[in-house]
């Protein structure tokens, strides 16, 4: 990062009120010149850099440039272009600035989404002579996209067009229609000419027909986005560390205010407790409270597993918890985004992983209009449907800028970045962590132990899962077969089993899905409990839906791959549903306009397009009868050594 900035023994950042200011504009557009002015006409260069450069640019016969200014590198320079992100400090007479200048739209969204540089305001520039471009309405779209509404227009280079009036209300009318197109309203537009310093901190007597604030005038009208002490508690957990025989629990708070005593949920796990203390680096006082933008650490009194990306909140108003959500975002990657891609999200201080899911409409920048793709292009905006394998505890963005942020990085790389909308995240917190009133545990007088020795074997739950076609239930009737032939009690649950009673309240939306495999799965794992080998056939799709179904389970749980693909599916197509997927016919269908997430270590990997039907069966029933005999014997010897 390149610090073309003041002498910090001129000005007290610490105590006025600071303005961090995002610029943003079509390149070539003056954005490095105005910058430059700025920090001129404030006063707030290094000593003797002005005239060092202008000696520089002398002695090489080069025009001086206040964008030289910053250009950290002799490469820079050369090419009289901006390469880096920067942030330099000014001072106007009420406060002291922070400008964020970033040179492109990817280093700019780098930066406001991972929060690395939050802006409270946004400087919009535009070419007076060449008026709004097409990168001009990207970076608009951005600061529609990322909440900011404290935005001014300034329409540069009046120089280039005689001052003209007419000129510059045209330029007006044409960025004010645009903005209006995305509900941003700008706080004023500024004619400008970057160059001579004209409406930057004084007025320009060449455009006496503009009476309006000057820039400087407008940044102090501007006010920093207050710590939003007033909303729920939000604090994400940044880390955990150990001293002595204590556990703080370190973060930021990111929202509301944490005392001293407050009962705390700590989100996805709900895992509760209360604060004992909260601790700050070498405070000589007990401290009772904290708040939004406050870095502390706490102790609780409970020992409970807290990890980094955990978000603490009161017990009564907790984030959702969703493995499904909707985000607007602007796409960076190289490689188009598709259904079925996946990617790692970062959100808060969390990690996760996430599929595509759908792409419901793509955003054309330039007239606004909403379009169905198939992908999404490199600088392309849209609204984007993920699930994750794993429950995130999340805001929607106008509830919780922080946690409503995400940045998508794909190898290591900043591919894109958006915002969480309230629609189409579905809160999952009652649903898993439903507390049932007037419900006593009560003890069976079976045992699994009794149940083994009566049945001959144990029970397990055999999870076939595959795409469509793949040979689920064919392989799962031929095994239910074979296992009752060897006097194994068993059974199979398949869709048209379940649907018809179980599960014909569902329908077959993704939330649906999702319910339709939890009750498979919890019914499968009282089916082996009950001493049953439960065979079930379901595409089940999603990794995070069939670890619901392994949870459910336990160590009785085994996850078996029919393996085939997606052309051989299609090819069979036993009930003709990819030709109605193709057609268009059958909406989100998995393998055409849904994702499949393959087992990552299944515990069995049947290839049905490289084998035949029968070598299957028999590999399945081989590893099942293995399983059960291994299980068994566990049980069988637990019990003797009980006698």
């Amino acid at each position: 990062m390149n610090n073309a900035t003041n002498n910090p023994a001129a000005h007290d950042f610490n105590n006025a009120q600071k303005l961090g200011v995002v610029i943003v504009g079509h390149v070539d557009h003056g954005k490095s010149t105005l910058i430059g002015r700025l920090l001129h006409d404030t006063g707030s260069f290094m000593d003797g850099k002005l005239e060092e450069l202008k000696a520089v640019c002398e002695r090489r016969n080069v025009p001086f440039e206040w964008s030289f200014l910053l250009d950290a590198f002799q490469a820079e320079r050369d090419q009289a272009i901006t390469i880096d992100t920067t942030q330099i400090w000014f001072k106007t007479s009420k406060r002291n600035c922070v400008i964020i200048d970033a040179p492109g739209h990817r280093e700019f969204l780098k930066n406001m989404i991972s929060g690395a540089a939050f802006a409270d305001a946004a400087i919009l520039v535009v070419d007076a002579k060449e008026g709004v471009r097409e990168q001009t309405k990207r970076h608009a779209y951005l600061l529609h996209l990322l909440g900011l509404q404290q935005i001014v227009v300034t329409i540069n280079k009046m120089d280039m067009v005689d001052y003209s009036e007419a000129r510059f209300n045209e330029v007006a009318a044409e960025i004010t229609g645009y903005l209006k197109g995305i509900n941003v309203t700008p706080h004023s537009i500024i004619p400008m000419a970057a160059r001579n310093g004209e409406n930057i901190a004084a007025h320009a007597p060449a455009m006496p027909w503009y009476s309006g604030l000057t820039l400087l005038e407008t940044l102090d009208v501007f006010e920093p986005i207050a710590a939003p002490v007033e909303r729920p508690l939000r604090f994400p957990v940044q880390d955990v560390y150990r001293w002595d025989e204590t556990r703080i629990i370190a973060g930021r708070i990111e929202a509301g205010v944490l005392r001293k005593g407050d009962a705390l949920t700590f989100s996805p796990s709900n895992r509760q407790a209360k604060v004992v203390s909260i601790e700050k680096w070498n405070s000589a006082t007990e401290i009772l409270s904290a708040e939004a933008g406050e870095s502390i650490g706490i102790t609780l009194d409970q020992p409970i597993f807290v990890a980094r990306g955990d978000i603490a909140s009161h017990v009564q108003r907790a984030p959702m918890l969703a493995s499904e959500f909707r985000a607007n975002i602007f796409w960076l990657g190289k490689k188009p985004l598709q259904v079925g891609n996946v990617y790692k999200i970062k959100l808060a201080t969390y990690e996760a992983t996430v599929t595509v899911q759908a792409i419901d409409r793509v955003i054309n920048t330039d007239d606004l209009s909403r379009t169905q793709k198939n992908s999404v292009e490199i600088n392309e905006m849209a609204e984007v449907t993920f699930r994750s394998r794993e429950v995130l505890a999340l805001d929607p963005y106008q509830d919780n800028l922080k946690l409503g942020r995400i940045v998508l990085v794909e190898n290591h790389d900043v591919v894109g970045g958006g915002i969480i909308g309230s629609d189409g995240v579905i809160d999952q917190r009652n649903v898993l962590h439903r507390h049932a009133e007037n419900l006593y545990t009560v003890d069976h007088l079976l045992t699994a132990g009794a149940r083994t020795v009566r049945n001959g074997h144990k029970g397990l739950v055999i999870w076939l899962t595959g795409l469509s076609g793949a040979g689920k239930s064919t392989l799962a009737m031929r095994v239910e077969h074979a296992l009752f032939s060897k006097g194994m009690q068993t059974y199979v649950l398949d869709g048209d089993n379940v649907r018809r009673g179980l599960c014909k309240d569902l329908g077959f939306s993704p939330e649906a899905r999702a319910e339709n495999i939890r009750r498979v799965g919890e019914l499968a794992a009282l089916m082996a409990d009950a001493g049953l080998v439960t065979i079930t056939a379901f595409i089940s799709p999603y990794i995070a839906d069939r670890q619901k179904a392994r949870e459910a389970a336990g160590e009785n749980f085994h996850e078996i791959y029919v393996k085939a693909d997606l052309a051989t599916c299609e090819k069979r197509d036993p009930k003709g549903l990819y030709k109605k997927a193709r057609s268009g016919e059958l909406k989100e269908f998995t393998g055409v306009s849904s994702p499949y997430e393959a087992p990552l270590q299944p515990d069995l990997t049947v290839d049905t397009a490289a084998q035949g039907i029968d070598a299957c069966v028999e590999e399945i029933v081989n590893y099942i009868l293995a399983a059960t005999k291994a299980a068994s014997g566990n049980v069988v010897s637990m019990q003797s050594r009980t006698k």
